[in-house]
Formats: structure tokens, C-alpha cells, sequence
């Protein structure tokens, strides 16, 4: 038997490098900044930084490669191994990453049935050079193809350069992978059912774009003898607004029933339990607004992991992962009595808050201008630079720079297609008359000291985004201004 190789000490430490990376937050910047000093770039775009870190990497892997171009990882002794094995996958991974993005737009053209993806045999077998066995290839090509649809929905779907919003998808990232990837790679990425996710902010912020984005980028295994994926991603996410359907309905929305169950079950009807796969994911939006009765049914669902169709004894095992939203204050509802505490705590694995448009524009005022661009191109296309000059202008002289945006990211997207139709948006009449009636009332003296304060504080934090703003100018503790703001 052959000796084990042991990597000079300036490979093991450029190798140790490409690892911190490989496991990192891409959302972060911390991310970006070990890129650019495993580089050796002081400063830079993080793309550049990338690309020569890459091209380094290729280069040292070139030269522990044998007469056939592969590198065995086998041949190290076990930490290095577990270095060149890293780095392998990085440098795998990252020559792939636009076949994968071109498979996930065909596959969201393509709809429920799998594309085949001929490319993916080419990556799987690369890994087979390199030493992996079949059963590491294939769960390493499935991770490659989670890592790029987590990436492009987050990427997609939550665009914006504030503060607020790089840690959303910072927060996203972690839910889907955990806060440490390298746990969810030795295991948790098969037990991830047991983990759910509660997004919680006003209407419109964007609940359901970051359920989206959670909801297609589950692990779906590869199938290396066919070439493609287990299943299509498209089939993954199974969305359902609790508040549009009666307390009568609801249970067989979500349960489904058998043929006679109720007066007007002429057949078999599957609910979204039934339709959600095993490594998909249900959105239950509006969770704030069910009964304590359902709440009860979805809580045995979820500790039991097992339901059954109204009308049946038939019982159905469920093994997706569950996203709830609402734009509730829970905390409220749980102290009066209308949210059960036991539901709060099994839907609670991890709470993110999706933050409202008027603190994304008061972090960094020039979102306004990438949002109306992002939105111009999916609604034209490649629209010019002149029409998205216009919309902002029309913007501004109809609401201006200050305006809250009480209806969020899908007020915004209204406005647009407004002055696409009409050439002008003059806001939300019934929003602003709230504000326009209070300070009417307070100029007639008809205000209490705690009306007049709660009416100053909601103005501020509508214009500022933030309570500890608010706080700062009206000398109030900031639980104190979010008591006004949040109070009826």
C-alpha cells in the first residue's frame, strides 16, 4: 500500500481557506471579505475576488492531479483529505453554477414532471474521478442543486441593497442550511421536517416572496442513473391564505375529504397536506387568523406528523416542513387569549420578520430606485432606462421621497402599473387620511395627552421605519413608542 500524501504547509493553509469560504453565509459580508483574503485582494469586487480564488484553486489542484487529470482525495492522509475534498467541490460547484441556474429555469418553464438534466452525469461522474464514492456524488450533486435554487430565489425574490434586507436573506440562507451548513451536511439535511419557520410583518412586505424562495429550495435527491432529480421543485412549495376560506371549509382545504363526507362532497378532494411532497414545504399564510379549533387540528398535525381527510379514519403521514405568516401582532393575540401558546411554540423553530418598505428606503433611500427597476423588467421585459426615469419621476411628484408606503413592496408594485396606465400615483387616499384626520383632530383640541402622543409616534415611525428613532425624538422609551404604534 502507497504512502499517504500530507500537503505542504502553503496548500493546507490556502486549502483551510477555500473551507472557511465553502461553509460561509453567501449573504454575509463576511463571506465576501475571506474570498478576497483567501485571494489576497485587500479590497476589490467581490466577483473578481472570486474568480481568483478559483483560478488558484484550479491551478493547485492541477498539480496534485494524476496522469488522468483527477485528483484522488483518497491518497491523503485523513485531514487533508478532508481539505482536497473541500476543495474539489468548490471548484465542481462553482464550473456548474450556470447549467444549474439554466436547469432551474427550465424546470420553472417545464412545470411538475423533472427535466432531465444530461449535464448533471457529467458532474456526477467528474466527482466519481475524484474519489468520491456513488453515494457521495450523488448526495453532493443533489446539495449543488439546493445550493443554486436557495441562492437564485433568495436572490430573486428579495432584492434590495438596505441593511434590513441583506439581513433577511442572510436570515433565509441560515433557515434553509442552518447557521452552521456543516451541520446540515453531516445530517439535519434529512430531518429538516422537524424545523419550522414563522414569518411575521405588515401586509405587503413580502411574506409570501420569502416563503417562496424557503418553500423551492428543499433537498431533492439525484437519481444518477436517469439524470435527473427525484422530483421537480415546482411541486415542492404548497401555498394556502388560511383568512379566504370559512371555518367550515378550512379543514378540508387542508386535510382534503372523502367522497360524501359533508352536504357537497361529490368527490375526493386532497387537501394541501396531501399534495405537499416529502421533501416540499406548506405555506399556511394569514396563521393569525384561524380558529382555536383549527389551531388545535394543525398542532396534533404537527406533533404527530399524521392526519386525516375529513370524513376518513384514514390516516396520512406528512413529512414536509411547514412556513407560517401573519401580519398579526401573535404576541397580542396570545396574551388575549386567540392564539394557543402550545401552536405558537411548535411553529416557532425560527421567527423572521420581513421588514416594511418605509425602513428599507430610510436605510438606503436608493431601494426606491432598484425595486422600480426590478419591477419594470418583470412586468416589460427589458424596459429602458427612460421609462424607469419616468416612473420615478411620477413618483416623486405624486407621493414624493417621504412617502410611507402603508401598503409596503405591493403598494409599490400597484403604483407602477398605475403610472404605467395613467402617468401618475397620488398614494393611498385612506392611508394618508388617517394621518391628515388626526392632525386635523389635534388642531381642534379634540385629542386625549395619550391620543395626541400614540398619533405623534405613528407619524414618526411611518416616516422613519424605526422605533428607536422614534424614541430618540420624542425622548420616550422605545417600548413605550412601540406600545403607541401598535396599540388600535
Amino acid at each position: 500500500m502507497s504512502k499517504l500524501i500530507r500537503l505542504a504547509v502553503e496548500d493546507r493553509a490556502f486549502l483551510e481557506g477555500v473551507r472557511r469560504c465553502a461553509f460561509m453565509n453567501p449573504f454575509g459580508s463576511e463571506r465576501q471579505e475571506a474570498d478576497r483574503k483567501v485571494a489576497g485582494l485587500e479590497a476589490g469586487e467581490w466577483g473578481e475576488a472570486l474568480r481568483q480564488l478559483l483560478a488558484e484553486l484550479v491551478r493547485r489542484l492541477a498539480a496534485f492531479a494524476g496522469p488522468g487529470g483527477a485528483v484522488d482525495r483518497r491518497a491523503y492522509v485523513a485531514e487533508d483529505a478532508v481539505l482536497v475534498s473541500t476543495g474539489i467541490l468548490f471548484s465542481v460547484f462553482h464550473a456548474n453554477m450556470a447549467r444549474f441556474d439554466g436547469l432551474i429555469q427550465r424546470q420553472m418553464a417545464s412545470g411538475d414532471a423533472s427535466c432531465e438534466a444530461p449535464f448533471t452525469g457529467e458532474v456526477f461522474e467528474t466527482l466519481l474521478r475524484h474519489g468520491f464514492t456513488t453515494a457521495e456524488a450523488e448526495q453532493d450533486v443533489a446539495f449543488f442543486y439546493q445550493l443554486r435554487r436557495a441562492f437564485y430565489f433568495i436572490s430573486e425574490n428579495l432584492s434590495g441593497g438596505s441593511p434590513c434586507m441583506m439581513q433577511l436573506r442572510k436570515r433565509l440562507w441560515d433557515n434553509i442550511f442552518t447557521h452552521d451548513i456543516r451541520w446540515y451536511e453531516r445530517g439535519l439535511w434529512s430531518r429538516m421536517e422537524d424545523f419550522s419557520t414563522l414569518l411575521l410583518g405588515e401586509t405587503g412586505t413580502g411574506k409570501g416572496a420569502a416563503a417562496f424562495a424557503l418553500g423551492r429550495s428543499g433537498f431533492i435527491p439525484f437519481l444518477s442513473a436517469r439524470r435527473l432529480f427525484a422530483e421537480s421543485f415546482t411541486r415542492a412549495f404548497v401555498p394556502i391564505n388560511l383568512s379566504q376560506y370559512p371555518e367550515t371549509l378550512i379543514e378540508s382545504e387542508l386535510f382534503g375529504h372523502r367522497k360524501g363526507a359533508f352536504t357537497g362532497a361529490v368527490e375526493k378532494h386532497d387537501g394541501v397536506f396531501s399534495r405537499c411532497s416529502p421533501h416540499g414545504a406548506i405555506f399556511l399564510d394569514e396563521i393569525g387568523d384561524v380558529a382555536e379549533t383549527v389551531q388545535i387540528k394543525l398542532l396534533q398535525v404537527l406533533q404527530q406528523r399524521v392526519f386525516s381527510p375529513v370524513g376518513s379514519h384514514e390516516a396520512r403521514r406528512f413529512e414536509g416542513r411547514v412556513i407560517a405568516a401573519t401580519n398579526r401582532n401573535l404576541g397580542e393575540l396570545r396574551r388575549e387569549g386567540r392564539f394557543r401558546d402550545d401552536f405558537f411554540y411548535r411553529l416557532c423553530s425560527d421567527q423572521i420578520e420581513v421588514p416594511p418598505l418605509r425602513q428599507r428606503l430610510s436605510e438606503e433611500p436608493s431601494e426606491l430606485d432598484l425595486l422600480v427597476g426590478h419591477m419594470l423588467r418583470r412586468l416589460c421585459g427589458e424596459a429602458d432606462g427612460t421609462v424607469r426615469a419616468s416612473v420615478l419621476e411620477a413618483l416623486d411628484s405624486g407621493v414624493g421621497r417621504a412617502y410611507a408606503w402603508p401598503g409596503n413592496v405591493r403598494e409599490l408594485e400597484q403604483a407602477v402599473r398605475c403610472i404605467l396606465l395613467t402617468g401618475r400615483y397620488q398614494g393611498d387616499a385612506c392611508a394618508q387620511g388617517g394621518e391628515a384626520g388626526w392632525i386635523a383632530a389635534a388642531s381642534r383640541g379634540e385629542l386625549t395627552v395619550r391620543a395626541l402622543t400614540a398619533g405623534y409616534c405613528r407619524s414618526l415611525f411611518g416616516r422613519y421605519g424605526r422605533y428607536e428613532e422614534v424614541a430618540k425624538r420624542t425622548g420616550l422609551d422605545w417600548r413605550t413608542v412601540k406600545k403607541y404604534v401598535e396599540e388600535p
